[in-house]
């Protein structure tokens, strides 16, 4: 089976481990019978080792029992910039698998889920833990302008300086964000920067790219609605409206030069369909 996964962005400021969205850059994974494993990439993460540590070749052996496959994965989702890339590969190859619920079987190999399910889902999600996964209103004038530095940043580098412990004031602020946030998403005419902000996980992990803040500040000056860390970084994404999105990507390609970051500036819309099969 051969299927087609998009991207997410997860957290979106306040929505730490709990809202995510899928964006229009793609993977597309095929799983076919082989008498040992194969592992063909093309694109983004075809440097990684094709063997049996490769996060296709453990989603396969748990779906299927076995690895036995040749499994075939072209991606257009960048490694370590906070836009779902694993959670991208493990439900893809778990869908490609036939599993019966590749969703399931991604947030297993993840730890937690919201990457997971706005990629399935396609949208806006809210994930509660494992209790439940609820689509939210989303405006169809919304755009996103995504930076993409040629900075990795992986999600165990990014969670080992978050601190253990919280105030209740910090829990209430990102609370509050939260809700704004997602009225926002619902009428951008109700968007505003104040609902990106958030008290929990940015503000610690800017130690690790201290660009972060003045790039965010960058976009919402250049006409975004609001910017904020996509998922653990090191991609920024910039909330727009679509009229003038185009004016913000060529303000962020500028951010990222003056910034002296090697890297990339695009405009996406968000993915509304989730994981589709292309072919059975």
């Amino acid at each position: 089976m051969k299927v087609r996964v998009p991207a997410s962005s997860a957290n979106l400021g306040p929505g730490f481990d709990v809202l995510a969205v899928a964006l229009g850059k793609y993977m597309e994974v095929e799983v076919k019978p082989a008498n040992r494993l194969s592992i063909l990439s093309f694109g983004e993460g075809s440097h990684l080792p094709a063997d049996e540590s490769h996060l296709a070749a453990r989603v396969v052996g748990e779906v299927l029992g076995h690895t036995d496959a040749e499994i075939v994965i072209s991606s257009e989702i960048p490694l370590a910039r906070g836009l779902g890339s694993s959670a991208a590969l493990a439900l893809g190859v778990a869908a490609a698998c036939g599993a019966r619920d590749p969703l399931s079987v991604a947030i297993g190999f993840e730890g937690h889920g919201e990457n997971a399910a706005a990629s399935f889902h396609g949208g806006l999600v809210a994930v509660a833990g494992d209790a439940a996964v609820r689509r939210l209103p989303l405006d169809d004038r919304l755009a996103f302008v995504l930076l993409i530095p040629d900075k990795e940043l992986t999600t165990k580098e990014a969670r080992s300086v978050l601190p253990e412990m919280i105030m209740r004031e910090d829990a209430i602020f990102n609370l509050g964000r939260m809700a704004m946030l997602i009225a926002g998403f619902a009428d951008i005419d109700n968007l505003m920067q104040e609902a990106c902000e958030d008290r929990l996980h940015q503000r610690y992990r800017a130690k690790l790219f201290p660009e972060a803040d003045y790039l965010m500040s960058q976009l919402v000056a250049g006409g975004a609605l609001a910017a904020c860390w996509s998922g653990a970084g090191s991609a920024i994404l910039g909330i727009c409206e679509k009229t003038t999105a185009g004016r913000v990507c060529e303000k962020g390609a500028a951010v990222l030069a003056e910034s002296g970051l090697d890297g990339k500036s695009e405009l996406l819309l968000p993915d509304v369909d989730g994981i589709k099969v292309l072919s059975a």
